[in-house]
């Protein structure tokens, strides 16, 4: 997809108080970040933010770190988290910008993720682009390194695709299966369901949302 470039964005982030820019430094500290002690939830492509923005203001006793790449992006996410908060103070959410598939120098063992939300990211259709994928084999081993046993991933997507293929990387990584749905919207289950904006135009054009909630050994 593409960006629109934002040249406002760098500059907003950088003034900003909950956007890290060199997330290298908090690695294996992540809890010195906040303002408070709390499990540490994690979102990989946190996109505009209107996600992490809804949750992380929704649950205040939970510290919440949203990674993405792009400036232009993390800029409206920064906005959005603003409005979400309306004032008040941005003390458990931390934005930043890195490549996932480098996310082991920026978490560490002593970070001790206790979730991982991932919303619709890319499904990287192409079987020499599978390694891509955020729920690949191979990145579950490197979100394994940083997380508590127990850990879960929240896994939504309209990539019936990808979701198959995600059922295969978590069973192979032997991670338990708590929640599943083909169709989020029409069999709920998912207690308190935050809807994404691609949630949303993907669900008006028809097309189920899939979702599972598995845990790491």
């Amino acid at each position: 997809m593409h960006i629109r470039p934002r040249p406002w964005a760098r500059p907003e982030l950088l003034a900003c108080g909950f956007f890290v820019e060199d997330p290298r430094m908090a690695r294996g500290a992540w809890q010195k970040e906040f303002a408070q002690s709390a499990p540490l939830h994690l979102e990989l492509g946190c996109g505009k933010g209107s996600f992490i923005a809804a949750l992380a203001h929704r649950n205040p006793e939970i510290n919440y770190l949203a990674i993405d790449m792009i400036d232009a992006v993390l800029g409206l996410s920064k906005r959005n988290i603003e409005a979400a908060y309306a004032g008040d103070a941005v003390d458990n959410l931390r934005l930043t910008a890195w490549d996932i598939e480098r996310i082991t120098d920026i978490l560490a063992p002593e970070d001790a993720v206790e979730r991982i939300y991932i919303n619709f990211c890319n499904p990287w259709p192409k079987r020499r682009q599978n390694k891509k994928r955020l729920t690949y084999t191979r990145q579950l081993e490197r979100y394994r390194s940083f997380c508590v046993p127990g850990c879960e991933i929240h896994f939504k997507t309209d990539s019936d695709l990808l979701f198959d293929a995600s059922l295969k990387y978590f069973e192979a990584m032997d991670f338990e299966s708590l929640f599943l749905t083909r169709d989020l919207h029409r069999e709920g289950g998912y207690p308190d369901n935050i809807v994404t904006e691609h949630e949303k135009m993907f669900s008006d054009e028809g097309i189920p949302i899939k979702m599972t909630v598995v845990k790491m050994p």
